[in-house]
């Protein structure tokens, strides 16, 4: 095939685990690929050679800036950019969708393509809690989509008009470090320092949501509609709420002992932990 009207960008970090399994399943479209790198120390940076990516450097803060800092320092050519994560694969029925792709093919006021993401944990697809299908917005014409920076942790991408979902588009994403549960659970505590402070910030109104919270809109839209009643809810009462829904009302029960470990930490493990520390900044401000 013949160069696709698309490029696609990775952030990466000490990534040989993941790098090579992403390259190889997007490596037949013959796109150009843009790594943004934090000071990788590992393989990461002669993987991406070899793979002919174009690669920078920029150092971390979080996930939303470096995305940011992406899309305004790379020189993409093509008419759309896809932005993926290190540990996230191309799978087959996606890889056909992208090989047929062409611009002309999109209705001219779309802007935006959601994929459908398969989380794996500890090496199974977890199917239910919310998990499947969940829909990320992944593909943009490029220079009209943009990083959401009001956010500390979960990055997501924002565009302005029409967007379209590929219930079929899947993207595999599975981090093999998190099979060690020390690897997990020091990761997310470094992340509710992130979320504590933006829902800190929220409260005091130096800080709002990019996007229209709306229950019928996009996904993204729906998810904003939820944060905003999750902001609602009393701190400590919340993650347990949460858990009871992701593992019974949603069925995160069916996910076996990897969805058991799973949702207990990500539901209701993490949230109490935020909580707690939002706690802890309300009493330090107060003193203050």
């Amino acid at each position: 095939m013949g160069r696709p009207d698309f490029s696609f960008i990775i952030l990466t970090y000490n990534e040989e685990k993941h790098l090579p399994r992403l390259l190889n399943s997007i490596k037949e479209l013959n796109a150009p690929v843009f790594i943004l790198d934090s000071g990788s120390t590992d393989n990461t940076l002669k993987i991406a050679e070899e793979f002919g990516a174009k690669v920078l450097y920029n150092k971390f803060e979080n996930h939303p800036k470096q995305w940011d800092f992406a899309l305004k320092n790379f020189d993409i050519k093509t008419p759309w950019t896809i932005g993926l994560d290190a540990d996230q694969v191309v799978l087959p029925e996606l890889f056909e969708k992208l090989k047929n792709f062409k611009d002309e093919d999109i209705p001219k006021d779309v802007n935006g393509i959601y994929f459908n993401r398969k989380n794996y944990f500890k090496g199974r697809w977890l199917k239910h809690g919310g998990y499947f299908p969940k829909y990320l917005l992944k593909m943009f014409r490029t220079s009209v989509g943009y990083s959401d920076t009001n956010e500390n942790m979960d990055h997501r991408f924002i565009v302005p008009g029409k967007t379209i979902i590929w219930k079929d588009g899947y993207i595999k994403e599975e981090n093999l470090k998190e099979n060690e549960i020390g690897f997990w659970i020091e990761k997310h505590n470094r992340y509710s320092d992130l979320v504590a402070q933006e829902e800190i910030e929220k409260r005091n109104k130096l800080r709002t949501q990019s996007i229209n919270p709306r229950f019928f809109g996009s996904p993204d839209e729906r998810i904003a509609f939820f944060k905003k009643i999750w902001w609602s809810l009393p701190l400590f009462v919340r993650p347990f709420l949460y858990f009871f829904y992701r593992f019974i009302i949603q069925l995160g029960i069916l996910d076996g002992k990897e969805g058991w470990i799973f949702h207990y930490l990500q539901a209701f493990w993490f949230r109490l932990i935020v909580d707690i520390k939002i706690w802890e900044l309300k009493k330090k401000n107060d003193r203050a």
